[in-house]
């Protein structure tokens, strides 16, 4: 009994170490950096990015019930096609796919022919131009990878058909564990969000290279290609909604949380209409148990 008890302090003592040193790599992971280049707030070692990482926010999609806002996302197309297209792809998205932004058939065939993809063989033999039509997908700025990459001082703008089901930031020791029971899935939404705010000027003493620009919440170094995309007053809403980077970049979130996850509140009145079932059908079997056993002795 004695070594049962010293066994159990022990065990209780390297558990309470252990969260302990977890809890203050967490303080110091999401402490300032500011005055600091990443390699110094590691000791001199390899740094680890982002510096600073995106916030939860507050979105319309999160949780069971979450659901998507057409007039947001029509507004994330507006500000993908009049900013974002001009170097990112959309690959995977097909023009008919906007029905379910809202838009009728006809105003899909009119977006649409704005664009011209390439056909053919044609009877003679040729690959032809027209008009898109709504069975095809969102044409890409660039014929090629590596045309892309030369027009963007060798980087290759990704493709933003799942960009954001592909971004996200691990969320650490102990917010990973409840996110399990929050279903917290909107890791990409807030890591677009935050990186479209969070363009500034480089602390003292830090040193990025040429031709790129300092972003503490870029989740693959301290600076990026990408000059800040956008800015105060850039696209113009119909609907009265402010025209500010704040808007515009919780607009095309929730628009590319929408074009990489499009079937999501299907998924989720999927999986309640599951959780229910299971919740009755467990007390049927426990019914069913009792009923069966009821008239024989334990």
């Amino acid at each position: 009994m004695k070594q049962l008890i010293t066994g159990l302090f022990v065990s209780a003592f390297v558990l309470g170490g252990s969260l302990a040193g977890a809890t203050s790599a967490l303080a110091q992971e999401n402490a300032p950096h500011e005055g600091k280049t990443a390699t110094e707030e590691h000791g001199g070692g390899t740094p680890h990015f982002p510096i600073k990482k995106p916030q939860e926010e507050d979105w319309s999609f999160a949780g069971p019930f979450g659901h998507y806002d057409k007039g947001q996302l029509q507004r994330g197309l507006k500000v993908y096609t009049e900013v974002c297209s001009a170097c990112h792809s959309m690959n995977l998205v097909a023009f008919r796919m906007l029905e379910e932004l809202g838009y009728s058939e006809a105003q899909v065939k009119t977006f649409a022919a704005n664009y011209e993809v390439q056909d053919g063989p044609n009877a003679e033999g040729e690959m032809f131009t027209r008009k898109a039509l709504p069975s095809d997908h969102f044409v890409s700025p660039f014929p090629n990878a590596e045309a892309a990459a030369a027009a963007n001082n060798g980087a290759a703008p990704p493709d933003f058909s799942l960009i954001a089901k592909a971004r996200g930031i691990e969320r650490g020791f102990p917010t990973f564990v409840f996110d399990i029971f929050t279903q917290y899935q909107e890791g990409g939404a807030d890591y677009i969000h935050a990186l479209l705010n969070g363009y500034e000027e480089p602390p003292a003493g830090v040193e990025i290279a040429a031709g790129t620009h300092y972003n503490p919440y870029f989740a693959n170094a301290a600076a990026l290609a990408m000059a800040k995309p956008l800015n105060e007053g850039q696209v113009t809403y119909e609907d009265g909604s402010p025209q500010t980077v704040e808007q515009y970049s919780r607009d095309v979130a929730s628009f590319l949380m929408w074009a990489a996850e499009p079937h999501l509140e299907e998924r989720k009145r999927t999986g309640f209409m599951v959780l229910i079932f299971l919740l009755i059908f467990t007390g049927l079997i426990y019914l069913t148990k009792k009923s069966v056993y009821a008239s024989k002795e334990h």
